[in-house]
């Protein structure tokens, strides 16, 4: 969406490069931060139940498309754990790390790969979110299924932890879309009144 709007006000391409840059490490800094309050507040528990991460991930993709969503996505657990790490604590843990990169690069580059829709109609944003959802989410299980045989999750605690995050999805298939909604008015408002 974004590179929609600003190729729309013919904005050079390091501009672009900046724009979307800040918007990234905004996205990812989100992806850090909202963990830690969920977890400070609701305990590691609430993490696995609403998965606070996600949400701006999914954001992300949907704003910055497939090529930019996809590192945003790969990004945010690797800056999470190695900044959570300086204080004796990572987030998420080593074992799941590797998961949790894989299945955010999804849903990163699955809601990117709709922003150009998007910004054409905005209704595009609802089946970016839940594509992206059950994308991500088969990749996890899809992962920990051939995974387990060499000692990584085991499948029956990746379905229990898929089951006990579907309220934190359905809540955010609808969050998310309302959100990127906005966005989009306000970026189509302003790019009409250049």
């Amino acid at each position: 969406m974004i590179d929609a709007v600003l190729t729309r006000k013919n904005t050079a391409v390091k501009t672009k490069i900046t724009v979307k840059s800040l918007v990234s490490v905004g996205i990812i800094a989100a992806a850090v931060v909202l963990p830690q309050i969920v977890h400070s507040i609701l305990g590691v528990a609430g993490g696995a139940q609403w998965l606070p991460m996600y949400l701006p991930v999914l954001i992300g993709g949907c704003l910055l498309g497939k090529e930019w969503g996809i590192i945003v996505g790969a990004l945010s657990p690797v800056v999470s754990f190695a900044f959570t790490s300086l204080f004796g604590n990572p987030m998420p843990v080593a074992e799941r790390l590797p998961y949790m990169v894989a299945e955010l690069a999804v849903f990163a580059f699955v809601s990117g790969a709709f922003s150009k829709l998007i910004i054409k109609n905005k209704w595009f944003a609802f089946p970016a979110v839940i594509s992206a959802q059950i994308a991500g989410r088969g990749l996890f299980i899809a992962a920990a299924a051939v995974a387990q045989n060499f000692g990584g999750l085991q499948l029956s605690v990746v379905l229990a932890q898929v089951k006990t995050g579907l309220a934190a999805l359905a809540i955010q298939a609808v969050i998310v879309p309302v959100i990127v909604i906005a966005l989009r008015e306000v970026m189509i408002r302003d790019g009409k009144n250049d």
